[in-house]
């Protein structure tokens, strides 16, 4: 049987008693949802943050501090985030700090041209090397040459990416200086077969190398003078010999003839036995007897002899002299040879004649007076070395060009009655002192030869 429920006071409506039932169930839960939801929300009134911070009334307040902390929370890991770029950034600076200094300071010159052929890096020792300053954001061409033999080696390994490694190469600077370097270049990254520009690593190695040749040159003379000393002491008693025959034959001759020819037997002996005489004396060990010499009356004393010997030329001297540790007898020697040598060559030039034909004298016939020789001193750097320059200068016919590296050579001569030893003597002098010696034509004409010897430092 069906239970009925009216409502008076309204159209009727009639509910089943299981209708009823589930009405009630559904606004009851609706009823303790809402009772629990007050509790919950009047909890969070009364409870903190677990930040720190009170909560806030009502739903809104809530949310607002939710938001509040995930702020406060990006904040925090901002400002790590920029701690951590002030690290990398100080990070950065301190290695590029290191090797602005490393690459500054290093001993080996270093450059770094980019596929633009500018130089994009360089250091101290790279322009003292090539002897330029300011290499940076400059064509390598420019600054080198495009004859430069180091240039032809970048370029090589910026189109081709070449290596190379300990190459030696001689490059003239701006001021005409010749240096030798030692120079390895390398691609410094190859994209699709091209290099993105040249590693150029480069050192001086111009007085390494004058020192390496000092020392052949020293072997090779004291080499010679082992090697020819006894062969030439052997040779000049038999030219002994030779002229004591010959003189023999002269004296006991009866015929004219005859003894005509032993003379010239005996004159031609006597030239070579002074031939051999001065070979046994370039090859003789020289034993220095070393003291401090002010060169300036040294030269003075040279060029007072210079006029004696040979008074149609005009003999003058001028510029900077210093003291020079040597043996003042061997180094008016080589002086002397230098003068003597000049002043034959601008007499034959007056003369028409070669030098040493014995006929550049003032008195010659076609003789034109006005030869000059100066000894001109300088105080030079020579390869990293203080050193002084004496350059015996002449107005003569100069040397010829393929000569210019022979004339100190033993036995080499243009002179039809010279031994090509006196030179070669000078040499040997320059070398026993640490120095060296070295022929060059003037451009306004004539020789200049050049005695380079060691300084003391200023």
């Amino acid at each position: 049987m069906t239970t009925q429920i009216q409502f008076s006071g309204s159209p009727r409506f009639f509910l089943s008693a299981g209708t009823f039932f589930m009405l009630a169930v559904f606004f009851g839960f609706l009823l303790v949802s809402y009772m629990f939801l007050r509790h919950l929300r009047a909890g969070l009134n009364k409870k903190e943050d677990t930040t720190g911070r009170p909560a806030l009334a009502g739903e809104t307040a809530f949310a607002a501090a939710s938001v509040q902390a995930v702020i406060q929370k990006l904040r925090e890991q901002e400002r790590e985030l920029e701690r951590l770029r002030n690290v990398e950034r100080e990070r950065a600076q301190r290695t590029e700090r290191l090797t602005d200094a490393v690459t500054r300071n290093m001993p080996t010159g270093l450059i770094v041209v980019g596929a633009n052929s500018l130089v994009n890096l360089s250091n101290p020792a790279a322009e003292a090397a090539l002897g330029v300053g300011a290499l940076q954001y400059r064509r390598y061409t420019d600054l080198l040459g495009t004859d430069s033999a180091l240039a032809e080696l970048v370029g090589a390994c910026l189109r081709q990416g070449q290596t190379f490694q300990r190459q030696e190469i001689d490059h003239r600077t701006a001021a005409g200086e010749t240096r030798h370097l030692g120079v390895t270049i390398s691609p410094v990254s190859m994209v699709e077969g091209k290099a993105t520009g040249a590693l150029c690593l480069m050192s001086d190695l111009t007085e390494l190398t004058a020192l390496q040749r000092q020392m052949r040159l020293k072997e090779s003379l004291a080499s010679l003078g082992e090697m020819s000393a006894g062969i030439a002491h052997e040779f000049k008693n038999s030219l002994a010999t030779l002229c004591a025959y010959a003189q023999l034959i002269q004296q006991q001759s009866v015929s004219s003839d005859v003894a005509e020819n032993a003379g010239k037997i005996l004159s031609e002996a006597r030239s070579l036995t002074h031939v051999v005489t001065e070979f046994l004396r370039f090859a003789r060990p020289m034993e220095l007897e070393g003291e401090l010499l002010a060169m300036a009356p040294l030269v003075e004393r040279v060029v007072a002899e210079g006029r004696e010997i040979f008074p149609g030329v005009i003999f003058s001297s001028a510029g900077e002299f210093t003291d020079v540790a040597g043996d003042e007898g061997l180094l008016r020697q080589a002086l002397l040879n230098l003068v003597r040598n000049a002043a034959e060559a601008t007499l034959a030039q007056r003369a028409g004649t070669a030098p040493g034909t014995g006929t550049e004298k003032s008195d010659s016939p076609g003789f034109k007076p006005g030869g000059r020789v100066e000894v001109l001193g300088t105080i030079e750097d020579l390869a990293g070395r203080r050193m002084q320059r004496l350059g015996v200068r002449d107005d003569g016919p100069g040397i010829p060009a393929e000569d210019l590296s022979k004339v100190f050579l033993p036995f080499y001569t243009t002179k039809t009655s010279g031994t090509g030893l006196g030179l070669a003597i000078v040499q040997k002098i320059a070398v026993q002192h640490g120095g060296s010696a070295e022929a060059q034509n003037r451009p306004e004409g004539g020789a200049e030869l050049i005695l380079w010897l060691p300084a003391p430092t200023a």
